[in-house]
């Protein structure tokens, strides 16, 4: 008995680990990645011409944006509109360096079509024309034509150095 028990735990070990390690598959050739690229460039577009509305109408009813609200952890969709509008309306945003990648991921949590997009936003203050480099990454999840998820990454330093905070090194 003890040696069909310590059988059927082995067994049971070895079908958890197979599933387990079911790898992720990500490929670059689909049949929505023209499609989901030119939405991606369309809403970083409209950022950069100051369209707020047209960035808005890229995202799903149910679209959160992380890592953009400074404190916020997320931002929903009206959060994210009232942010960019504050945005936009002191700032002008040049984006540049541009780059773009399609991919589609299948058998992992992060599953679905995805635009991950590297560049550099230089802001202009409007009153004061001073301008922030902010070099950043997004992954963008897109659904039904719609953005559903953005995740943002950028330089934090640019942007807390331009507000006139600094780094100091501790006394050794």
């Amino acid at each position: 008995m003890k040696i069909a028990q310590k059988s059927l735990v082995l067994v049971l070990v070895m079908v958890l680990t197979i599933m387990s390690t079911k790898a992720q598959e990500v490929t670059l050739d689909f049949n929505n990645a023209a499609s989901i690229l030119q939405l991606t460039q369309q809403y970083v577009g409209a950022l950069q011409a100051g369209d707020v509305s047209k960035m808005d109408a890229a995202l799903a009813q149910n679209a959160m944006i992380y890592g953009l609200g400074g404190a916020l952890d997320s931002l929903t969709k009206a959060q994210h509109k009232e942010y960019y509008t504050t945005s936009t309306t002191n700032y002008t945003h040049t984006i540049t360096g541009e780059l773009y990648l399609p991919v589609k991921v299948t058998n992992n949590w992060n599953e679905g079509e995805w635009v991950l997009a590297w560049g550099t936003n230089t802001l202009t203050d409007k009153a004061t024309g001073k301008t922030i480099t902010v070099p950043y990454h997004t992954a963008s999840l897109i659904e039904n034509g719609k953005i559903i998820r953005v995740h943002y990454w950028y330089d934090m330093l640019n942007v807390l150095q331009s507000q006139g905070f600094q780094i100091t090194p501790a006394a050794n």
